[in-house]
Order: structure tokens, then C-alpha cells, then sequence
């Protein structure tokens, strides 16, 4: 196991993000995982230059509207190297965000020379474009660059190689732009709504998520966002959505996920982002994020 963290908040609209490794460390995130009977190696945080220094709207006619789209590239890169280093060594990388943009460097390197599969625990759909986004902010635009949507089809650093439509599914999605409503329902993408989650119940909506994901890949990235807790239970996120899924609900489908690698081997790589300390209380949402990697990684009551 090793630990890489990509403090990176180019694409949120809030400060704060770039806190969320630390933060997630500090809530007893190794000690959790080495329960499980994981060794852990913690790499430390790749270079991040402060938003601060860097001029947001630097864009090119080419890539619309997409704030940070240099920096986001260069953190994209620097964490795809690190994802498929850690890889090539037989290690399984867990990366702490910074917000939800730096899943395009984790798909991108978890991706190289694999065929893989992605779920994403999320409220929003992050299938924005530079072209459809309201407000540019790349967090809200991941898997579109991983799959090579609208501009990002130019831009090679973006797309995750040995990812497939066919292959990403959503679970517990409630808040979606119009524009990125149609994109995904004309796309190969699954996509589990909180209502599906209502109506089936968690457990039936997992195990169809990891169906599909895995269908004939080498494995599957788990990208979590903590947006997708109700905010009543992880208070400190950047963008809350009323209506998310329940501390034990976030915590079984993780379980599932472990059950599911255990019988399969199909877990290659997960990231937790979105953790905000500015608007956390007593670094509450933090200990869940670290809870939840060590439900993904095997920890059990019994």
C-alpha cells in the first residue's frame, strides 16, 4: 500500500481542499489500513505550487472554459507517474485529495498498460466539458477528461488510456447540470441515482456497480468523493448536496467493494478527495474519509 497525496485545489471553487491529505492522515488513516493486515508506505504529497501564484483564466481558444487548465495538467501528470510507479512496484496506491481534478492523473496512471473499470461515489456527475461547464471549475469535470469529451479529446495528459464508457458507473448521484444530464444519458456511462439507491436499497445498487465496472478489465479505480455522504454526516466538503447516502451506507458499499477484491482481485487503485478542514467540525469528515479507505481495504468488526 502506498499512500500519495495530491494537495491540489486548482479545480474547486473554495479553499481548503489542499488541506484534505493532511487532514485525512492525521485522523489515524495508517493505522486504520494497517489493522487490516496492509503494510503502509506514505509518499508524501507531490509538489503543489499555491493557486495564489498561478493566474486561473490562462486558457486557450481550444479549451473553452476550464480555470487552472495548465496546473491541472501538471498535477495530473506528476500523479499518474506516481499512480503507475506505485503499480509497477506491486503497490496499491490510495491518493488523498485536494478536490475531485486530480482523478484525471489517478485514472490516467491507474490506467496505463490496463484495461480498468471505474466507480465513482459521488453526488455530481463531474461529466462536465470546458465547453458545457457553468462555472470551469475542472473538480466538476474528471470523468469527461478521462474519456476524452469535447475539448479534452486534444488533450492526451487528460484522457486514462484503458478506460471504457462501458466500464464507469456512477452510485448516488443528485446534483447534475442540464448540460451534463444529456451527456450522460448519451453516453456508455452507468449511472445510479440516490433514488435508485432508495428504491433497491445500497447493497443491490453496489453489487451492480461492480458488475459492471469490472466486466472484462484487469480491475477497477474507486474514486470517492465525501460530497456523496449526506452533509449531516461529513459536514467539511466543498460543495454539499442535501440528501446523500448514510455513514453505514458509505460504509457497506466499501465492505462490498473489499468482498468483492477478495473473492476477484479486481481493487487497482482508490482516491478520496473533497476533504475540506475549513469547513469541517472537529475534523469529523476527515475520520470518516480514513474509515472508509480501511472498509475498502478489508477491515472488518469481526
Amino acid at each position: 500500500m502506498r499512500i500519495i497525496g495530491a494537495p491540489s485545489d486548482y479545480g474547486a471553487n473554495r479553499r481548503g481542499v489542499d488541506m484534505g491529505p493532511s487532514a485525512i492522515r492525521y485522523a489515524d488513516l495508517a493505522a486504520g489500513i494497517e489493522a487490516t493486515g496492509a503494510s503502509v508506505h506514505d509518499a508524501g504529497d507531490l509538489a503543489v505550487p499555491r493557486a495564489e501564484e498561478r493566474d486561473p483564466n490562462r486558457e486557450t481558444p481550444s479549451t473553452g472554459k476550464a480555470k487552472f487548465l495548465r496546473e491541472t495538467r501538471d498535477v495530473s501528470r506528476s500523479l499518474a507517474d506516481a499512480v503507475a510507479d506505485a503499480l509497477d512496484h506491486g503497490a496499491f496506491p490510495l491518493v488523498l485529495g485536494g478536490d475531485h481534478s486530480i482523478a484525471i492523473g489517478s485514472l490516467a496512471g491507474s490506467s496505463r498498460g490496463a484495461d480498468v473499470g471505474a466507480i465513482w461515489f459521488d453526488a455530481h456527475g463531474d461529466f462536465n466539458t470546458p465547453e458545457t461547464s457553468p462555472s470551469g471549475n475542472v473538480h466538476g469535470m474528471p470523468v469527461a477528461a478521462a474519456l476524452g469529451k469535447g475539448s479534452f479529446a486534444d488533450l492526451t495528459w487528460a484522457k486514462a488510456p484503458g478506460l471504457s464508457e462501458e466500464n464507469v458507473v456512477y452510485v448516488g448521484l443528485r446534483d447534475i447540470d442540464a448540460d451534463e444530464r444529456r451527456a450522460i444519458n448519451e453516453s456508455d456511462v452507468t449511472a445510479f441515482t440516490m433514488a435508485d439507491i432508495d428504491e433497491r436499497g445500497i447493497s443491490a445498487v453496489v453489487e451492480d456497480a461492480l458488475d459492471v465496472a469490472s466486466a472484462g478489465v484487469e480491475g477497477i479505480h474507486v474514486s470517492f468523493d465525501l460530497d456523496w455522504l449526506d452533509p449531516n454526516e461529513a459536514p467539511g466538503v466543498g460543495t454539499p448536496v442535501r440528501g446523500g447516502a448514510t455513514y453505514r451506507e458509505a460504509h457497506w458499499a466499501l465492505e462490498a467493494v473489499a468482498e468483492r477484491d477478495a473473492a476477484e482481485g479486481i481493487l487497482r487503485s482508490m482516491e478520496l478527495v473533497e476533504v475540506n478542514p475549513i469547513l469541517d467540525e472537529s475534523n469529523r469528515t476527515a475520520e470518516i474519509a480514513a474509515e472508509l479507505a480501511a472498509s475498502a481495504l478489508g477491515k472488518r468488526t469481526l
